[in-house]
């Protein structure tokens, strides 16, 4: 996967994102930005969308470990999340605000820019104030270059991808 020169607030080196194409009993995004050690993680049921009318919700999951930022294959039937899942993005993103990532996002309002191959440009994460659970989110796109009001997400899951995975388990329980 790519990476830049670009460091966190604490100089621990790059600040990565992926985007998961995840086909389990509904199909589904996750979307996954690097952060000290873990990859913090949203379900997408709808995707990320290149669309700033387009307001995404975003559940948040467990913390995922960085080694999951490539997994690609088919999670076994009778494992948690069990399906298919490839890489639909990937890249690096930058901290819109200065300060640690883990105060911005406890405070429930969290911007970025991201550098994928199709996500691209100023996004932010917004925590609903009266959220059912605490974990709803509003993932959004922001309006600049990059913005594209009629964006369509495009499924990474072809049949001829699908015959490239095998089946393995991921380095943790997958959502």
């Amino acid at each position: 996967m790519g990476s830049s020169s670009k460091k966190t607030p604490q100089g621990g080196g790059t600040l990565r994102f992926v985007v998961h194409e995840h086909k389990a009993t509904q199909l589904h995004y996750d979307f996954r930005l690097e952060m000290g050690a873990v990859l913090k993680s949203w379900a997408i049921p709808k995707g990320p969308s290149m669309n700033p009318a387009d307001k995404r919700l975003a559940v948040m999951v467990e913390d995922h470990p960085v080694e999951y930022i490539d997994f690609e294959g088919i999670i076994p039937e009778g494992s948690y999340g069990a399906g298919l899942v490839v890489v639909w993005d990937f890249g690096t993103f930058e901290l819109t605000e200065p300060g640690d990532p883990e105060v911005q996002l406890k405070s429930g309002r969290f911007a970025f820019t991201l550098k994928g191959k199709k996500l691209k440009g100023g996004f932010a994460l917004a925590r609903f104030a009266r959220g059912q659970t605490g974990k709803e989110w509003l993932l959004m796109k922001k309006k600049d270059q990059h913005a594209n009001p009629t964006f369509t997400l495009k499924s990474e899951l072809t049949p001829e991808r699908q015959k490239t995975l095998a089946v393995k388990m991921p380095p943790c329980e997958t959502s």
